[in-house]
């Protein structure tokens, strides 16, 4: 792997405190084994023979300094898919463990995630740059590192989609094809097959996860726990003052905060994770490791888009919110141990409940465009709605963005649907007489609370189009994407890309990126559940 210099990336001011900070793990071999008493091991990318950039964001470029020519230049294709170090970084994988569906794993670590380095930009802040499916790391557990383009688009997409919906995420800046085939059992069912490599480059101001405490406590490694979480403070959270006690709870309730404000975006807009282990929980609160993820398209509490987790539907949407108390109590679990009393870690996991209950709250009241949320007598009637969407297929997407347009003074008494939510169901034959009626009864409650809050029509849609989306990455749309993708086609993923920029606009003209769901994608590979192969 050549170094060499006065090329475009290695003007980027790299500043790897992560490497400089924390200690290092002795053994250099690029074996699966156990790392101890190391928060990370020094690792180089795998070569790609022939790299081919698919796409980038350009709004993610921006926050690293990195302008669109460079971005199309062979130098950025060189860096960004492993086969070449720019000037200061550090090339490492690290080490974290975690509960993955509820069982403790043990030592799990970065697998096929490689960092190159932690950059600072011109407006001082830190992003830390990570290789998706570079190559193994000592924490591969016999896996080859590497990824497969369908993945890797769907992580790049779904990244920067999430992004613009206002949602907690870490970012991503490119994925680039690796021109080598990968061997994957995409259903775990003994038909293996050869696909398309990929590398994605994600960054964040930290991949630091709930994981990388819980191997130090697991070990009873208690020094490198503090000296880990010492430097968290420092790095991450230094607006709460010198390492303490005191500042180690207020940082978790902080984090407590965060992971909740996350959470309830995910509702929001019907994002399923689809495998939210301990070890796939950050720290900043941000959605990380876009793996088997889904989107909500007729509204189901009970789905969950991993085939993995069919049988327990532990991560189903509906219980998206205990997982993620539940992951904190891990969390508080471990570092309990730095200050030998436990319960002030359990009394700070009521922040998660408290900031959650409000979110949601808030967030029920902007979908349903009222000027504040009335305990009284809006619980009922979000209640009432959830119940009545999760009936029938609905699409929770269409029915939202189109109640903003029902008449505030509308008559709701009779019992036919109206005309502008219909599109929102896709089996009309559900609609029972009994069901029409009970929507049509909620209608009229809903209608009268708003005349109650007396605003104008105008106000309200502007307030609920800006809550609910038109265009989110649904699982089909993803799909034909990385179809076309894998033809060699990358114009698809790209358009995809611009749509998902404004999915809060009407941008007419791109309608077709906002259908619903067609019938043919309800049971097909890719668009209704997906597993952990990448």
């Amino acid at each position: 792997m050549h170094t060499a210099t006065d090329l475009p990336l290695d003007h980027l001011d790299f500043d790897n405190r992560f490497a400089r900070t924390l200690p290092c793990d002795p053994d250099t071999r690029n074996i699966p084994r156990q790392v101890t008493g190391a928060c990370y091991s020094k690792v180089q990318p795998r070569p790609a023979s022939k790299p081919q950039l698919l796409a980038y964001a350009p709004e993610a470029a921006a926050l690293l300094d990195i302008p669109d020519e460079v971005c199309l230049s062979e130098d950025f294709v060189q860096v960004f898919v492993g086969n070449r170090l720019a000037k200061g970084m550090a090339s490492y994988a690290t080490c974290y463990g975690g509960h993955q569906f509820g069982v403790w794993a043990g030592q799990l670590g970065d697998g096929r995630a490689i960092n190159l380095g932690e950059i600072k930009n011109r407006q001082g802040e830190h992003w830390t740059l990570q290789l998706k499916g570079a190559g193994p790391t000592p924490y591969a557990r016999q896996a080859d590192g590497l990824a497969v383009l369908r993945s890797s688009v769907r992580e790049f997409l779904c990244s920067e989609a999430m992004h613009h919906l206002g949602v907690p995420t870490t970012r991503a800046l490119s994925v680039i094809t690796t021109g080598d085939p990968v061997l994957r059992d995409l259903f775990y069912d003994g038909n293996s097959r050869l696909e398309p490599g990929a590398v994605v480059c994600r960054l964040a101001p930290s991949f630091t996860r709930f994981g990388h405490f819980q191997i130090f406590a697991a070990r009873n490694d208690y020094d490198r726990l503090k000296h880990l979480l010492d430097f968290t403070l420092r790095t991450d959270f230094p607006h709460l003052g010198p390492p303490s006690n005191k500042t180690y709870l207020a940082w978790f309730s902080e984090v407590c905060r965060r992971t909740a404000e996350m959470i309830v975006h995910w509702q929001r807009v019907g994002f399923v994770h689809g495998v939210m282990n301990t070890d796939n929980m950050s720290v900043l609160g941000l959605t990380l490791d876009y793996g088997p993820y889904g989107w909500l398209e007729n509204f189901d509490l009970n789905w969950t888009p991993n085939t993995t987790d069919a049988a327990g539907r532990r991560y189903r949407y509906g219980n998206q919110p205990s997982i993620a108390y539940w992951n904190l109590a891990q969390l508080a679990q471990a570092l309990s141990a730095l200050t030998g009393h436990p319960e002030p870690w359990q009394q700070a996991l009521e922040i998660y409940q408290e900031t959650f209950a409000q979110g949601w709250q808030t967030m029920m009241a902007n979908k349903l465009g009222l000027a504040r949320f009335n305990l009284a007598s809006d619980s009922a009637l979000c209640t009432q709605l959830l119940t009545l969407l999760h009936q029938v297929e609905t699409d929770m997407t269409w029915f939202f963005r189109r109640l903003a347009g029902i008449e505030t003074q509308a008559d709701c008494a009779g019992t036919e649907v109206p005309e502008l939510l219909l599109p929102s169901f896709y089996r009309p034959e559900q609609l029972t007489d009994t069901y029409r009626q009970q929507l049509h009864q909620w209608l009229h409650r809903y209608t009268l609370r708003l005349q109650e809050d007396g605003r104008p029509q105008t106000v309200r849609r502007q307030q609920m189009n800006a809550a609910n989306p038109k265009f989110v990455l649904r699982n089909y749309l993803a799909q034909l994407a990385i179809e076309h993708a894998e033809q060699g086609d990358f114009s698809t993923v790209n358009e995809l890309l611009a749509v998902l920029r404004h999915p809060y606009d009407e941008q007419p003209g791109r309608e077709n990126y906002a259908e619903k769901r067609p019938d043919w994608a309800r049971n097909r590979a890719g668009c209704a559940m997906l597993s952990c192969s990448s």
